[in-house]
């Protein structure tokens, strides 16, 4: 009963952001800007092969949300260049065709599911979304 009810509070609280974004550009903007959505974990135990497999599993999960174009994972690159930030365990990227297709993405049911199933495997996540340019039709 639990899970449910608080399955039922997040879908509540993404569709209440949902609604009080929605006036913030006119539908017919929002619907022509690309839309990229980047996360960093940070595992609690970073060095943790097991738990890094299985934060693995639940993104390949994940990537099944039917409003997400494009996905990719992946995991620090080993360059020399000392601006690079490589402190992170596991990159999440995903792009979809416009911020409404995100938001559906924020309350889907798997969504959802992975943050129950495997958020404690991170101590921290680090989130960039970013906009644009527009869709050229």
């Amino acid at each position: 009963m639990e899970d449910q009810s608080r399955r039922t509070f997040l879908q509540n609280a993404g569709l209440a952001s949902l609604a009080s974004v929605s006036n913030i550009t006119t539908e017919g903007e929002r619907i022509k800007e690309l839309f990229i959505h980047h996360v960093f974990f940070y595992l609690k135990e970073p060095n943790n092969a097991q738990h890094e497999a299985q934060l693995l599993e639940g993104l390949h999960k994940l990537a099944k949300v039917p409003s997400i174009q494009y996905v990719h994972i992946g995991k620090p690159a080993v360059t020399s260049r000392s601006v690079i930030v490589k402190d992170y365990t596991v990159s999440w990227m995903c792009f979809f065709k416009n911020i409404i297709e995100e938001e559906i993405y924020q309350t889907h049911p798997i969504h959802l599911d992975f943050i129950e199933k495997y958020g404690h495997l991170w101590e921290k996540v680090v989130v960039y979304d970013s906009v644009g340019p527009k869709n050229v039709d």
